[in-house]
């Protein structure tokens, strides 16, 4: 009987037939072919096609199967890493949507017999984190793409950082109070013993208006005395206003350095962007092809600071790439180049020297304020050559 022609209706019923997942049982993965009964699994066992893959997987079964365990495992865990990333989820919620794909791998042409099997082996190699629990095995993918352990890292460091000025700050802070408090130790009253010069001197003390009983009593008082004690008073009054004005400058110069501290470390503070507009930039994603990997061009708009319209050298071709796409040039020795992160952002200076053992460089500044100064120790990522 004749195949049935295009667009008739045993095509068309055909067609929807084949459509969709059908029984495993009658699946051939040697020939990659799905036969809808019995009979038809038949037909195609006997086939000299089918007979010819049995003779060419017989001379090296190990080969082919390893290779179909190796398609299974990349196809699985590429499944997880673009639908669940990082997140922790079932593991037979993963395979059914894996075996919603009419055209994929089936595990019985697999090293490995059952899902448990599968699961256990990608935590043993490190592919996954896998965990059991009394509704089944659990699995996480553990992201190894160099970017995104790049991208942790500097999180990281940032955080760590962070907490370095903020500890620093709380350590200057305490020993500004230690010093405030030793200062007043200082001035605490030193008590004498009280001495008469004769026997017959009566000893009086000179009490405040509202307690005295009399004016009288507190006048005799006063009198009793004498001038030597009204002017250690007097020279004590003097004393007392000097140190609390000496205090307050040393007070209001620990503020000043609190503050020029905290001017300072808002500068020093790293910021997660770097793109600035006329510098040049290298392409480094792959994504694009191989016309634009590895090639310079030149910043020609900076959008959400996240963003830039990079114009190619070679080809002037326009494009429209993210930061993480992008790296720094370093130009030649004497060439001009923007700081572009750290406490001289937006600062052009010129290459003095490279250390390629600290992945650093040198630069003399040659604009703003500081210009002339030698600032050492610029990463490569901090900086780039001015288009």
């Amino acid at each position: 009987m004749g195949k049935a022609e295009f667009l008739s209706p045993k095509a068309i019923g055909n067609r929807i037939k084949a459509k969709g997942l059908q029984k495993l049982r009658w699946y051939c993965q040697m020939c990659q072919k799905q036969c809808r009964d019995e009979n038809g699994f038949k037909c195609h066992c006997m086939s000299e096609s089918h007979q010819r893959q049995l003779l060419l997987a017989s001379e090296d079964p190990n080969q082919f199967m390893d290779y179909f365990s190796e398609e299974f495992k990349s196809d699985f865990l590429e499944l997880i890493r673009r639908r669940f990333g990082t997140k922790r989820v079932h593991n037979n919620i993963v395979y059914n949507e894996y075996i919603s794909d009419r055209e994929h791998i089936h595990m019985n042409s697999t090293q490995w017999e059952t899902l448990t099997d599968f699961t256990k082996w990608l935590g043993k190699e490190g592919y996954c984190k896998v965990d059991e629990t009394p509704k089944g095995w659990y699995i996480q993918y553990i992201d190894r793409d160099p970017e995104t352990i790049r991208r942790q890292e500097e999180l990281e460091k940032k955080k760590k950082q962070d907490l370095d000025d903020e500890e620093r700050s709380a350590r200057f802070i305490e020993d500004q109070v230690r010093r405030g408090r030793e200062g007043k130790d200082e001035e605490a009253p030193v008590f004498t013993e009280l001495k008469r010069e004769s026997e017959e001197e009566k000893v009086a003390f000179n009490l405040s208006k509202g307690i005295c009983s009399s004016t009288a009593s507190s006048s005799k008082a006063s009198s009793t005395l004498g001038p030597s004690a009204l002017q250690a008073t007097g020279s004590v009054k003097r004393k007392t206003p000097g140190h609390n004005s000496e205090f307050k400058e040393k007070k209001k110069s620990a503020l000043d350095e609190i503050m020029q501290m905290e001017e300072q470390k808002k500068k020093s503070v790293r910021a997660d962007h770097w793109l600035y507009a006329d510098i040049v930039v290298k392409v480094v994603t792959k994504r694009l092809g191989e016309k634009y990997h590895k090639k310079k061009g030149v910043i020609k708009e900076v959008q959400d600071k996240y963003t830039a319209v990079v114009k190619m050298i070679d080809s002037g071709d326009k494009l429209k790439l993210d930061q993480s796409h992008l790296e720094t040039v370093i130009p030649a020795l004497g060439k001009r180049v923007l700081v572009l992160n750290g406490a001289y952002r937006e600062t052009e200076a010129i290459l003095d020297s490279i250390d390629e053992k600290r992945f650093s460089a040198t630069l003399v500044l040659d604009s703003g304020r500081l210009k002339g100064r030698r600032v050492e120790a610029i990463a490569y990522e901090d900086f780039s050559k001015l288009a």
